[in-house]
């Protein structure tokens, strides 16, 4: 099984601000939760279906570069 990530640095943030939080998990699922909880918090992001769906369609797998 691949390791899959979600890198802040490749996408516009809602917020405005700059993030350079990468993070990256084992199984899909554990991403999305994990990601969805950052984008409300740090974000204010909505947890919706369309931004679950959103994150899933983007997630990578590897690791997030340095």
């Amino acid at each position: 099984m691949a390791r899959k990530y979600i890198d802040c640095r490749e996408y516009p943030q809602k917020s405005g601000k700059k993030c350079t939080v990468a993070i990256s998990a084992d199984s899909a699922e554990e991403l999305v939760e994990t990601v969805v909880q950052h984008g409300i918090k740090v974000h204010g992001y909505a947890d919706t279906p369309d931004y679950r769906e959103h994150i899933r369609q983007n997630m990578k797998e590897g690791h997030p570069r340095t």
